[in-house]
């Protein structure tokens, strides 16, 4: 892919993206990951410019990871919340974005309980969009993040099996993790309850698993949800006991497994139920490293969308601007 073809305005899914729009992000992402390394984990390209992380829903790890990225680029953040805002007075959702517009902005990370409301948002600001998690419809740097943890560890993703188990009707992670695999060529299952997989589930070019046994036995990697309780009425499952009874991915388990299946979590975890704290924190956990993966994929997000060419940023990885 040419520097002439940029991720456009905004990130609001991955699926709208090509293979090769994914792949360019993974690849941006890399020499990122060095100044977090640094003692003084800073870079001039964003410098001049402000972003505002504009959460309507709680979230402590994705915030802090957006934060993390912004300032190691050198941009002015303002972190805005529902709670204390006005939009807890019945302001709207334009409306805010508009004043905050006012301001002379550059961006706008949003995380919101709507499905569609990061694209309802980019067709009426100016401002370059991303999207940090949109209702049940996609969390794509979360994707990215869990991609680029694969291909560092596999180093590849093509040809890969990768089953996403747990949770997959409430999450937005299930979604991107399955456009963005597809679209780089790896073999994508799911593994949950039927009450807990979507309607549309057999439409998605997916497997679908309904005992966890099989899924171990057919994976390379594990991408294991937590169960969103909060978004749950009764009747989804018995019990969260009788979850980890049939679904939990155990040490035991695992060992029956015909190969090392490499463990990935979004948090945060539910530990004893969807995953046990001995495969959370064992050998081939990577749920650590996903974390260090998000500030770079997130700090390649916001350098492409604020017009950084790709092939510059190595000399924004020395503190050369770039942007």
């Amino acid at each position: 892919m040419t520097a002439a073809a940029p991720l456009g305005k905004d990130l609001l899914g991955l699926e709208p993206l090509s293979g090769e729009q994914i792949s360019l992000i993974l690849d941006t992402a890399e020499p990122f990951k060095e100044i977090s390394e640094r003692a003084i984990k800073k870079v001039p390209t964003l410098r001049g410019s402000t972003v505002v992380n504009l959460f309507f829903e709680n979230s402590t790890r994705t915030r802090i990871s957006f934060e993390f990225a912004e300032k190691r680029l050198s941009a002015d953040t303002v972190n805005v919340s529902s709670s204390g805002s006005s939009v807890s007075k019945g302001e709207t959702l334009v409306d805010t974005a508009r004043n905050l517009e006012a301001m002379r902005i550059d961006m706008v990370v949003i995380r919101h309980g709507s499905s569609g409301a990061a694209k309802f948002l980019a067709g009426r600001i100016e401002s370059n969009v991303i999207n940090a998690g949109d209702g049940m419809h996609e969390h794509p740097t979360q994707g990215l993040l869990d991609l680029l943890t694969l291909r560092d560890h596999f180093k590849r993703i093509e040809g890969l099996r990768v089953c996403i188990c747990g949770d997959v009707l409430h999450s937005r992670v299930a979604r991107s993790n399955i456009w963005g695999l597809r679209k780089l060529g790896a073999e994508v299952a799911v593994c949950g309850p039927r009450s807990l997989m979507p309607n549309a589930i057999d439409e998605m070019g997916v497997t679908v698993f309904s005992r966890i046994e099989e899924a171990i036995e057919w994976a390379d990697a594990l991408n294991i949800l937590r169960l969103q309780l909060e978004r749950m009425t009764a009747g989804y499952i018995p019990s969260l006991r009788e979850y980890n009874r049939v679904f939990g991915v155990t040490r035991e388990r695992l060992e029956r497994a015909p190969r090392d299946v490499l463990i990935l979590h979004p948090g945060p975890m539910n530990r004893g139920v969807e995953i046990d704290s001995d495969v959370a924190d064992g050998p081939h956990s990577v749920i650590l490293p996903q974390v260090t993966n998000g500030v770079a994929v997130r700090m390649a997000v916001l350098y492409l969308l604020s017009g950084g060419r790709p092939e510059l940023a190595e000399s924004a990885k020395a503190g050369k601007g770039g942007a």
